[in-house]
């Protein structure tokens, strides 16, 4: 698969995945609806592709994922050119595999890695949503289009934990953070840039998409809010020393990426309260044909497009436009009633 251009999936079996004791779909070349009331396991036949694409899941750790009573889960993706992705998580020693052509890996190696467009209920609710939420969907977003962003992510992210907890501690000096310090400074430098750069490039694309879908001579950008917006690392190690006795007192890190937010601006003024429900909703969809054609040219390979059970919260005109839009991937999406 590391040569293929575009993969499509022929088939996905779980077993032991969620409610699913046993489950299997064959996939079309075009577009699967997944249909069935809601708590009846849809959701999770998406989450079990995105981990066999991507090597991890976008919602639980592997834990939550087992089915009760169970010691393992299993997935296998099969694709159209006969190659096979399986994903085996043991309860016994906690680790997750994968099996990609006859060799065994604990993490999912790039080269068998494949970019998919996720689309949950709750992105429809971005604007609204929290810095956190916000955050955690853009970086999505730079994890499949950025190789090293998610690594520095996660040491960041690590780094963080190891200074709160020290900070929950007593009697913490100054000198006990410092290398704490200069760790998030370095990854913190490094993300604030990346981040700043794919809304640069999401606000070039960002109105004509939009304009596309709504048909209006509106104006939609994207503000992203970062409190180190611009300094070095010297300088953002200085800021954390700054904070010290406050964060001390609030035992957290006050400082940093972790708190950066991105604003929705719609015709000059913040879309949470100026767009309609109709037209945040087009926006959210612009953002994701946005996401698509940075997948495609990162990659040359048309991203794997799975709809979570969006099509309840758009209306007719809006269902058919992203339809439309990606009538050349490869679709599979869950629905309550038939679509």
């Amino acid at each position: 698969m590391g040569s293929m251009t575009d993969a499509i999936i022929k088939k996905i079996t779980l077993y032991n995945f969620r409610i699913h004791e046993s489950y299997k779909l064959v996939i079309n070349k075009k577009t699967t609806s997944i249909l069935g009331e809601n708590g009846c396991g849809k959701t999770s036949v998406l989450e079990a592709i995105y981990i066999a694409m991507r090597g991890k899941s976008f919602r639980a750790v592997d834990k939550d994922i087992l089915k009760r009573t169970t010691d393992f889960y299993r997935i296998e993706l099969e694709y159209l050119n006969g190659e096979k992705t399986v994903v085996i998580y043991d309860n016994k020693d906690l680790k997750k595999k994968f099996l990609v052509q006859d060799r065994k890996y604990l993490r999912l190696p790039k080269k068998f890695r494949y970019p998919v467009v996720l689309f949950l209920p709750e992105d429809l609710h971005l604007i609204s949503s929290s810095p956190t939420s916000k955050r955690d969907y853009f970086d999505r977003i730079l994890s499949q289009i950025d190789d090293n962003y998610s690594n520095s992510l996660s040491r960041y992210n690590k780094a963080l934990k190891q200074r709160n907890e020290l900070l929950k501690q007593d009697n913490i000096s100054r000198e006990l953070l410092f290398s704490w310090d200069i760790m998030l400074a370095n990854y913190g430098v490094s993300l604030r840039k990346k981040r700043a750069q794919l809304i640069e490039i999401i606000n070039k694309r960002l109105t004509d998409v939009y304009l596309s879908i709504a048909d209006t001579n509106d104006k939609v950008e994207v503000v992203y809010k970062s409190s180190s917006s611009e300094i070095l690392e010297s300088e953002y190690v200085k800021l954390l020393n700054m904070d010290y006795e406050r964060d001390v007192a609030t035992r957290h890190t006050n400082f940093g990426v972790h708190k950066d937010d991105y604003e929705f601006i719609f015709n000059g003024s913040n879309a949470n309260g100026s767009a309609s429900r109709g037209e945040t909703r087009s926006i959210i969809i612009a953002l994701k044909f946005i996401e698509a054609e940075l997948l495609y040219e990162k990659n040359n390979k048309k991203p794997v497009v799975l709809l979570d059970d969006v099509f309840s919260e758009l209306d007719k005109t809006r269902q058919k436009c992203l339809m439309e839009n990606f009538k050349d991937n490869q679709v599979i999406l869950t629905s309550v009633e038939g679509v």
